[in-house]
């Protein structure tokens, strides 16, 4: 097991949720033109279109882990697992007394849901999000399994953030739930496993190796985070901004009366704009 600077061990406990959408998100963004002086005041949003299904990822795998901070202590959350040779991951992996979870996150909020049996689709849209929730679940149970020397489950769980989530006649092939559900559910399952052995899957779980090729952690580290978190607070000023400026646009099309009012708003709106 690799180490940390300083001698901490490095085990995904280091992961932040999302983290792997994330660089996705940066490396986009960092390829892509910078917004002009002009842009900037005006309110562009900074989020290229590229990077605009990578950030809304994120931010449901960060919702998620929200949720599933409502686990009590016996359950082990992981986040963003790396599984393979190359850049695949697992959103969420849990394990506790209740089993061993594959999570998938999908961020569909804002759209309607509709899932049955192996289908789900997204306005009326198909999507592969059960298939590869099953692959993902079996995938992890083989890996798991392995490095436990003998057969552990791990159960595939779909968690979707949308509008509407509706359900159709037949049983969906994974178990699929919303954000506030998925802690409840996992915690409300019988025990499957005693106390010693959850100890055991967590440190196995916890293991780098466990799931990936590479067993050393070489950049884990809150610098993608923190930039993340950055154009986070970018986005939200350029919203304020347009928010500022439309109501300025909707004062001078009123003009009431044109020349106090309209001076007035925008001694304001340059006051709070230069803050």
């Amino acid at each position: 097991m690799g180490e940390a600077t300083g001698g901490a061990p490095l085990t995904l406990r280091a992961r932040k949720p999302g983290y792997a959408v994330m660089q996705e998100c940066l490396a986009i963004q960092a390829a892509a033109p910078a917004r002009t002086s002009w842009q900037r005041f005006w309110g562009h949003d900074p989020l290229h279109e590229g990077a605009r299904s990578w950030f809304k990822g994120a931010i449901g795998e960060r919702d998620v882990a929200r949720a599933l901070d409502t686990l009590g202590p016996e359950f082990t959350v992981l986040h963003a697992v790396p599984v393979g040779k190359r850049s695949t991951d697992i959103d969420h992996i849990v394990v506790g007394p209740t089993g061993v979870f594959s999570i998938n996150t999908k961020n569909h909020s804002g759209h309607s849901v509709w899932v049955g049996g192996r289908t789900l689709t997204v306005n009326g849209q198909r999507t592969p999000h059960v298939h590869r929730a099953v692959a993902e679940g079996e995938r992890a149970t083989a890996l798991l399994s392995a490095a436990a020397g003998g057969p552990i489950l791990v159960q595939p769980v779909l968690v979707i953030a949308a509008a509407t989530l509706r359900f159709g006649d037949k049983r969906p092939a994974v178990v699929t739930v919303e954000p506030d559900q998925v802690g409840g559910w996992i915690a409300g399952l019988p025990r499957v496993h005693s106390g010693e052995a959850v100890r055991y899957l967590a440190m196995l779980a916890e293991e780098r190796g466990t799931w990936h090729v590479d067993a050393v952690v070489l950049n884990d580290t809150l610098r993608h985070v923190q930039r993340f978190e950055r154009l986070e607070r970018e986005i939200e000023e350029a919203r304020r901004r347009r928010t500022l400026l439309g109501k300025g646009r909707v004062v001078a099309a009123l003009a009431v009366p044109a020349g106090a009012l309209l001076g007035y708003w925008w001694a304001t709106a340059s006051i709070a704009l230069g803050a």
